[in-house]
């Protein structure tokens, strides 16, 4: 492929070379900036006409970022490369491309630069996390232009551009730097007014199954004057798919190199003219190459492997993986109205939202929380730390009832309970600590191969838990080591380079998973990775055969190094060569089965993996007694999974089953109602009448589920129909397509885990969240659903789903038997007393609980919202501030505002002088704070009493006579 592009380039020039795909693309690229072209690279755009483009935002901003920098190039050697499906479309012209630029000192109207940049496709956000979007707040603008992999933000004075800096859409934070212009391009078109409006009518009056009829979803359909690239410009191919297109020949001089760079590979071409590529002159370095001759070193980022009778190009360069989208972790706790949430003293209570109320003729905000029989609890937004979202794993959470003293009782209950598990946690680290651990360490010739042979490159998350798992082995201490990472991120690899370790040093390893399934699954892949090691692996579950029993319980009574894998039906083996117990999933075994494993694996290292991470604050409460590696990066091959949120059709169901099935790819089919899944089956059959279904959910058994599975994953069947029972589970890369019945019912973190199920390999997954019918929908669930169509990361979405996960994962940590407790009281106050429990018994004396300072106080405070409009925007502001627990956080928090929002107004700088004022209060054992006119009291715990005066009546006067006496104590 290379030597053909290289061949024909070397002296030919063409407007546009077309390809096949992405990979195709990016190889053909290499090639023609080696040759010193100006080289603009179109996505792979596979969208169908009159198709819904939000699940190929990507993809359009590509096309608009490429495209303009290839019309503004006034290079004479500049050349389009684009995969035939793309170019196949009419696609926007130079004119539609034509870049804004805003300048320092440039004077502007901002209602009018506002209607320019929504004629210019960007969509306009109460918070900019992604390009083609822009924010308008008083005189600051937030914008991410389509041709910039930065966001940027705009400070006005008045009418006149007082500063551009670029902005981390992650933090939301500006960088110091001042920039002196910056260009914007449109984001598919730049449009005139009555263009616009002939557009949008267009849109609205298009056929489409759609969710939205808008400029983002299709407009790219309907604008009039976009043109076919191929009859205006000159263009070659790489691969015959039109006849009247012209065909690069097969090359005659070079051809393709496909060989591992090595020393000897030079002096064997040492005749030859020798050309090597490389990032850096390190790279080159480390090979020892700097004083050979008719050797030339260009430094380079490009990867191009050629060679001729006469010359040899060869690249040091390895694929650099494709940069993954920062999570925003702007707002991880979003509140919305009628959620449920877990007052620490009052219990479970409905968030109504933020109310401005005046107490003492001062204004102050406060949230609104339901109680049963309809009390209401008006909470200081100051003391926004008490609550949290109620998250537990049952149905419907029960309000309780104000000021009946039963929470405290089921709390005090709970807390006991606790100290219980904490307890047992920590005395069996005690005495696992004083066992003498068995020391393995192997670092023979076969170990590098076994490593290389994994054929992909580890990420750094696995090379260090790899490095930390080593380190344990080796230390002459039991290791216990808890593995977290999402299905499919490798924790399976981490664990057979501990296992190729252990057995390789002559000790034996079991491997304990919860399913049959799983065993099957982790056998085959442990057989293909040990093959040729001489590392015999065995398996023991209920399909192991009596004479395949018989012969593993002989070897293992033999002490010979082996592993084996298998369910709970492990535990009945006698062995006492064991280097190393695995246990993957270990919260789904049962409590008999989990004392067992402790007495097995009482002396040898231990290794449990698991795919639900744990929480962040209790693995620091636990590092003491338990070591975690986590994984958090996927693969480099893992590809977004493209989503469409639609009304149910069956023409939109045939072919999205049809296409996964012309791959050779099998499906899942959420039907998450069991009494009406067999007329979802039925209707499936109607458009598709030779389908192979299996029908899966709850009230089926789990031995048939298991066996049935086993049918499923070698191919017997098509399609698996089942409820959402597929959210979390085993690892099948053959399923790459999910449909997802009524999408609407599910909550936005369990539709974020089940489109999580497909696209874990390299294949391209797919995603369809059916509704049944879209006019019946709250503009919130539309909003919701179609944040997930155009954002395949999430967004603040997959923050919160995450974080649903962690605090699942927390529990289970400490095991299912407390979900009676944690429904009770939630799992995050409940993970914030577990942590508690663990800190008072490791002497580290017990957490306070978050103090609350009463500030009856006759002041106007509060984040105004003229200045920040948006209720979830203040909310988490509150909600931060009310965490801090140093008043430098508070003025970090404070910088943050005027860095998003502009200067600071009189009520918003007085209500972050409150919040100083509580966090000195706390430090200085202050419970209660008050004034009358100009007379202030505070009251510490034992009663003591301090009274000051302020200068006058005035707000600001009192708060700074409060803050001068707070520091003076400090």
């Amino acid at each position: 492929m290379q030597a053909k592009v290289y061949e024909f380039f070397l002296k030919n020039s063409r407007d546009i070379l077309i390809c096949e795909n992405d990979k195709q693309a990016d190889i053909c690229q290499n090639v023609t900036k080696f040759l010193g072209f100006e080289t603009f690279v179109l996505p792979d755009f596979r969208a169908e006409y009159g198709e819904d483009l939000r699940s190929y935002y990507d993809e359009l901003v590509g096309i608009s970022k490429e495209l303009a920098g290839f019309h503004a190039s006034k290079s004479r050697k500049k050349i389009l490369i684009s995969p035939y499906r793309t170019i196949k479309h009419k696609l926007p012209t130079k004119k539609h491309l034509a870049t804004k630029s805003l300048n320092f000192g440039d004077k502007i109207d901002l209602n009018e630069l506002k209607d320019e940049i929504l004629r210019f496709g960007y969509e306009i956000v109460d918070i900019v996390e992604m390009q083609g979007e822009a924010s308008f707040r008083g005189d600051i603008i937030d914008i991410f232009p389509v041709n910039s992999q930065s966001a940027f933000r705009i400070l006005l004075e008045f009418d006149e551009i007082e500063s551009i800096k670029e902005f981390d859409t992650s933090t939301q934070l500006s960088s110091s730097d001042e920039l002196e212009s910056i260009n914007i391009t449109p984001f598919i078109a730049a449009l005139s007014k009555k263009e616009h409006d002939d557009t949008l009518r267009k849109v609205e009056g298009f056929e489409s199954s759609s969710l939205l009829a808008d400029m983002t979803t299709l407009g790219f359909w309907v604008i009039d004057d976009f043109i076919d690239y191929l009859s205006e410009y000159s263009s070659i191919s790489t691969f015959a798919f039109d006849e009247s297109l012209e065909v690069l020949d097969e090359p005659k001089i070079y051809r393709d190199l496909e060989v591992t760079f090595t020393p000897e590979l030079l002096s064997f071409h040492s005749e030859k003219n020798i050309k090597i590529l490389a990032r850096n002159e390190s790279i080159f370095r480390s090979y020892g190459l700097e004083n050979k001759e008719n050797l030339e070193l260009i430094t380079s980022e490009l990867i191009v492997n050629l060679i001729s009778s006469k010359e040899l190009i060869i690249s040091l360069n390895k694929t650099l993986p494709k940069k993954r989208k920062k999570r925003p972790n702007i707002i991880i706790d979003e509140l919305k109205e009628g959620d449920y949430v877990v007052h620490e003293e009052y219990g479970i209570g409905k968030f109504l939202g933020l109310e401005k109320v005046k107490v003492l003729g001062s204004q102050r905000e406060f949230v609104t929380l339901l109680y049963l029989g309809g009390d209401k609890l008006l909470l200081p937004v100051e003391n926004l730390s008490v609550i949290d979202r109620y998250i537990a794993s049952g149905g419907v959470a029960s309000l309780d009832k104000l000021g009946k003293g039963s929470f405290a009782k089921i709390k005090e209950k709970v807390r006991v309970k606790l100290f219980a598990i904490a307890n047992e946690i920590i005395n069996l680290a005690a005495k696992r600590s004083l066992i003498k651990g068995k020391e393995i360490y192997y670092n023979g010739e076969d170990y590098a191969k076994f490593v290389s042979s994994a054929g992909f490159e580890f990420t750094d998350d696995q090379v260090k838990a790899i490095n930390d798992i080593r380190d344990d082995l080796k230390s002459g201490k039991v290791m216990e080591r808890l593995l977290s990472g999402d299905v499919g991120f490798g924790k399976t690899e981490v664990a057979m380079n501990a296992i190729f370790w252990a057995v390789k040093c002559g000790y034996q390893v079991l491997f304990f998973v919860p399913t049959t399934l799983l065993s099957s699954q982790h056998f085959t892949t442990l057989n293909e990775r040990f093959r040729g090691y001489d590392i015999p692996v065995y398996r023991y579950d209920r399909f192991t055969t009596t004479q395949a029993k018989n012969a593993l319980k002989t070897e293992l009574l033999k002490k010979t190094p082996l592993v084996c894998v298998g369910t709970h039906a492990l535990l009945n083996l006698s062995a006492e060569n064991v280097g190393l117990v695995i246990i993957d999933e270990e919260h789904k075994f049962g409590v008999k089965q989990k004392e067992k494993l402790k007495e097995i694996s009482a002396n040898s290292h231990i290794l449990s993996m698991s795919a639900t991470p744990i929480p962040r604050s209790l693995n620091m409460a636990l590092s003491s007694i338990k070591s975690y590696s986590t994984l958090t990066t996927p693969p480099k091959e893992r590809e977004d999974v493209r989503t469409s949120v639609k009304e149910w059709d069956p023409k939109i169901v045939k072919e999205a089953i049809t296409r996964e099935l012309r791959r050779g790819g099998q499906v899942f089919y959420v039907h998450n109602h069991i009494a009406s899944m067999s007329s979802a089956k039925k209707e499936i059959l109607e458009i598709l009448p030779n389908l192979k279904i299996l029908t899966l959910h709850s009230k089926i058994d789990e031995k048939t589920t298991e066996e049935e599975l086993v049918k499923f994953m070698s191919g017997e069947y098509d399609l698996l129909l089942c409820t959402s029972i597929v959210e979390s589970g085993i690892h099948m890369p053959n399923v790459n397509t999910i449909l997802i019945d009524s999408s609407q019912r599910f909550g936005i973190a369990d539709l974020h885990q089940l489109r999580g199920r497909v696209g874990r390999g390299s294949r391209q997954g797919y995603c369809y969240f059916f509704v049944e019918d879209k006019n019946a929908l709250s503009k919130d669930a539309i909003k919701r659903l179609v944040a997930l169509e155009s954002n395949s990361f999430l967004g603040s979405g997959s923050v919160l789903a995450y974080h649903d996960l962690e605090i699942r994962g927390g529990g289970n940590l400490v095991g299912e038997a407390q979900s009676g407790h944690i429904e009770a009281i939630g799992y995050s106050l409940y993970l914030r007393m577990l942590e508690e429990a663990i800190n008072s018994l490791l002497s580290k004396g017990k957490e306070e609980a978050v103090k609350i300072v009463d500030m009856k106080l006759n002041v106007t405070a509060f984040i105004n919202s003229d200045y920040i409009r948006e209720d979830r925007l203040r909310l988490d502001l509150y909600r931060r501030l009310s965490k801090a627990d140093e008043a430098s956080e508070i003025y970090q928090i404070s910088s943050e505002m005027e860095d998003r929002f502009g200067k600071l107004d009189r009520y918003t700088k007085q209500f972050l002088d409150l919040m100083i004022i509580r966090v000195l209060a706390i430090k200085a054992g202050f419970k209660l704070i008050s004034n009358f006119e100009m007379n202030i009291s505070l009251v510490k715990d034992g009663g003591e009493k301090v009274l000051l005066k302020s200068r006058s009546k005035d707000d600001d006067d009192i708060l700074a006579t409060i803050l001068e006496f707070l520091r003076s104590k400090k």
